[in-house]
């Protein structure tokens, strides 16, 4: 079948039986679980024949041979990583999102850097540090430090003095083996969502907090979003260009968000790309789609659509 344009309505009755797949038991399980009932009433909404399902091990025989295609609402290990992506593919059931190969590149801070590095894009200098380890810090300070295989600002801490690196270590150190000390950017942050090969209105992120963290990101009501972002035309341009291209280097496809920042001096540097985000009361995706006008109910149909 040809690829549905996700600009134009969508018949419901196209995609069939569709399963919600969220919850999982990876350090994001609770966003998964908003993101998952958010999508999974906007589908109801839309008229479209839809069942949530908390995904555990057993996810085949959740799924049965019941189901058209799959909307993945899970965030980080085992949802995010290639790992469920490499079941459906094996059951044949399409499913949103990227493949396999870009979802795990994605999900790996450190080796994504490697990717954008040889191709020239910009991102910070960083330096990989084995969590069992103690290590000594070789970039400058200050810098973030965060598990290179988290989402959601998971165990991330910034450190600014270097009696802070070894508590920063064995945080990040609780959620994963490998760690990514990156150098800190000073500046302003943004991010791009990508929906069907094209960037969406980039918005620039404003905290109080000493950085977007999971705090700022799931539960303050302080934090700020500005969409339209503020940059001049020419950069928006280049900032829309330049997520693009970090997403379809990795592989990725069908939707997904990327990170940046931007320096004093306007240039900017890749962090990271999720290939499933939020899809909560506080995510970014919707907010940059509606922007472009589109609902929460036709961005989740549009998305869907990438499937077809």
């Amino acid at each position: 079948m040809d690829k549905v344009m996700t600009t134009l309505p969508i018949d419901p009755a196209l995609l069939g039986r569709v399963a919600v797949l969220y919850g999982g038991q990876s350090a994001e399980r609770e966003v998964s679980l908003k993101s998952g009932r958010a999508v999974y009433n906007a589908l109801l909404e839309e008229g479209v024949d839809v069942e949530l399902i908390d995904c555990g091990p057993d996810v085949l025989e959740q799924l049965g041979d019941r189901f058209d295609r799959v909307f993945i609402a899970l965030h980080g290990r085992g949802g995010e990583d290639g790992t469920l992506q490499g079941v459906l593919d094996w059951a044949n059931i399409p499913y949103t999102g990227s493949g396999v190969m870009a979802s795990a590149l994605a999900m790996d801070k450190y080796r994504s850097k490697l990717i954008w590095g040889a191709l020239g894009l910009p991102t910070p200098p960083s330096q990989l540090i084995q969590g069992s380890d103690r290590a000594t810090l070789e970039i400058g300070l200050p810098c973030i430090l965060k598990p290179v295989h988290e989402g959601s600002s998971i165990g991330m801490t910034k450190v600014e003095d270097a009696s802070d690196f070894d508590r920063a270590v064995a945080e990040a150190a609780r959620y994963d083996n490998e760690l990514l000390a990156e150098e800190w950017i000073t500046g302003n942050e943004y991010t791009v969502a990508v929906l069907d090969g094209r960037a969406l209105p980039p918005i620039k992120l404003e905290t109080d907090n000493s950085f977007y963290d999971y705090e700022a990101k799931y539960i303050s009501n302080e934090t700020r979003y500005l969409c339209p972002c503020g940059l001049s035309g020419e950069k928006l341009d280049a900032l829309g260009e330049l997520a693009v291209q970090a997403f379809t280097s990795l592989g990725c496809s069908g939707w997904g968000r990327v990170d940046v920042m931007q320096d004093r001096e306007g240039n900017f540097y890749l962090l990271e790309v999720n290939t499933a985000p939020g899809m909560t009361d506080h995510s970014l995706v919707p907010m940059a789609a509606k922007a472009e006008g589109m609902s929460f109910g036709k961005l989740v149909m549009a998305i869907l659509a990438t499937t077809l």
